[in-house]
């Protein structure tokens, strides 16, 4: 047996909102704890001898709040525990035990677990003075977050939002900083501190940069940010996406995307895709930025397609993805461990592996060369290809024997060319060497789709010089012969091109 706990409320800060069952609790408890002794309604009941212990040491002996929270949960419960029964221990927090207060939290989640009684007696909680002071009614949408745990993600311009737990203004910063990612620069935001608490109530309007130059901050602050309906605050939201792009495929939409179907734009995404990669050869981040968008299009309208059927949504394939991710980094998010990137690689293919498992998809008859796409380039094919087989030790000892493999089928295109072996002979004979010479790249450890790639671009650059000398000449590649083009070649090549 133990004494009973009970966590009272000491209300956002005017002692007469206090009810009279709250203050007999404290005056009667065996032991009185507070939370803070930083809350205008102990002043006046110190000043009637009222007794209390504060836990404010705690927080100049932990580096972090969740740090605190814990001492202190553990501190009430050994008090409790050891208690004598039949007595009971009151701890006052400020504001609603349950707005906003993470020590309550761990009280609740332990005290069963160790037999304490505990009783919960609310108080007047900072969001009833908000309502009333900052003067909006939340019905009309609202959320309070909590300011040492805020990110743009959690904020939803569309409702009232309050930020609790401001302590600084190094916190108010951070606030500002978050706030920033989805508000402009200029939106009007309020801080308010002790409201309702007569004497103390202050309330600046300003505008959100100067969120940290507002004196003032301490355990009786937050901010208000005002709800806004503007479209135009909700650009940079995933939800705002998923809601055009349902708009454009539905009735009175866009004719053409309501035409659409997989087929229809199967092309779309490979196109866009390789627009992607052209940016990130031209090393051009404007240009990459618009071509992800227009990329995340195409996964929008496919998603989009299989929404209006009932089969899934986009947000079905993000939950996928998600579980994915997670799953397949034991490393990262399990106790697996992974010191560099090969054994990294290794946990994901050790994790796919078992995800095949658990779809009942059966190990023994599946083949190495499973999981490669079949509409690949053929190059990156093939690489992807030799780079399964050698996993398993079908592979040359070292590179000299894929070069002499070369040679071997370069002969045998030479040979099928010279003879007069007919298209499909000369086609196989020519894919041969080009498969063999992909092999390099993995002993040289370079990519043969960029490889190639590089080379393209290269001789575009030198080309398109040839052109350049020929015009300035009134010529043509055309009208010029290949001594005079070879000629401007070598001058692209010293140019460094």
């Amino acid at each position: 047996m133990s004494a009973a706990l009970t966590v009272v409320g000491l209300g956002s800060g005017d002692a007469d909102q206090l009810t009279l069952g709250i203050i007999k609790k404290m005056k009667h408890a065996a032991t009185l704890y507070v939370r803070t002794l930083d809350h205008p309604v102990l002043n006046d009941l110190q000043q009637e001898g009222l007794e209390m212990t504060s836990f404010d040491a705690i927080y100049e002996s932990k580096s972090s709040f969740p740090e605190v929270y814990e001492e202190i949960a553990s501190q009430l419960i050994e008090a409790a525990r050891t208690g004598a029964v039949g007595t009971e221990i009151v701890y006052a927090v400020p504001g609603h035990p349950m707005v906003a207060e993470a020590s309550v939290r761990l009280l609740k989640e332990r005290c069963p677990q160790q037999g304490i009684s505990l009783r919960i007696m609310g108080g007047e909680s900072f969001l009833d003075e908000a309502f009333i002071r900052l003067g909006f009614d939340p019905i009309e949408g609202f959320q309070l977050l909590d300011a040492s745990s805020l990110n743009p993600e959690l904020v939803q311009p569309q409702l009232h939002t309050l930020i609790g737990q401001v302590y600084d203004v190094f916190t108010a910063s951070d606030v500002k900083l978050c706030l920033m990612e989805v508000y402009p620069d200029d939106y009007p935001v309020y801080v308010g501190h002790a409201l309702g608490v007569q004497g103390q109530e202050v309330i600046h309007k300003v505008p959100l940069h100067e969120l940290d130059r507002t004196p003032g901050y301490g355990n009786l602050s937050l901010i208000y940010v005002p709800k806004n309906t503007d479209d135009t605050l909700r650009r940079r939201s995933f939800a705002r996406l998923h809601e055009i792009v349902n708009i454009l495929r539905s009735p009175g939409g866009c004719p053409w995307d309501q035409e659409q179907t997989h087929q229809s734009i199967r092309k779309n995404l490979i196109e866009e895709t390789y627009e992607v990669i052209e940016t990130i050869d031209e090393d051009d981040p404007d240009h990459m930025k618009e071509e992800l968008g227009d990329l995340l299009l195409q996964i929008m309208l496919h998603s989009q397609m299989e929404e209006e059927i009932g089969t899934f949504n986009v947000y079905d394939v993000i939950e996928g993805l998600n579980d994915k991710l997670i799953f397949r980094h034991p490393h990262v998010f399990g106790d697996n461990q992974a010191e560099d990137a090969n054994e990294a690689l290794q946990n994901w293919e050790q994790m796919k592996a078992e995800e095949k498992k658990r779809k009942g998809q059966d190990v023994q008859k599946a083949s190495v060369l499973d999981g490669i796409p079949r509409d690949l380039p053929a190059l990156m094919k093939g690489y992807k290809l030799q780079k399964k087989a050698a996993k398993v030790g079908f592979d040359w000892d070292n590179v000299e024997g894929v070069f002499a493999k070369i040679e071997e089928e370069l002969s045998e295109l030479k040979e099928a060319v010279q003879q007069g072996h007919d298209a499909e002979a000369r086609k196989l004979e020519l894919g041969d060497v080009l498969f063999a010479t992909a092999n390099v790249a993995r002993f040289i450890d370079t990519d043969p789709e960029e490889a190639l790639a590089a080379t393209n671009r290269k001789f575009v650059a030198r080309f398109q010089f040839i052109e350049d000398r020929l015009r300035e000449q009134g010529k043509t590649p055309a009208d010029s012969s290949v001594d005079e083009m070879e000629q401007f070649w070598q001058q692209a090549k010293k140019a460094g091109l």
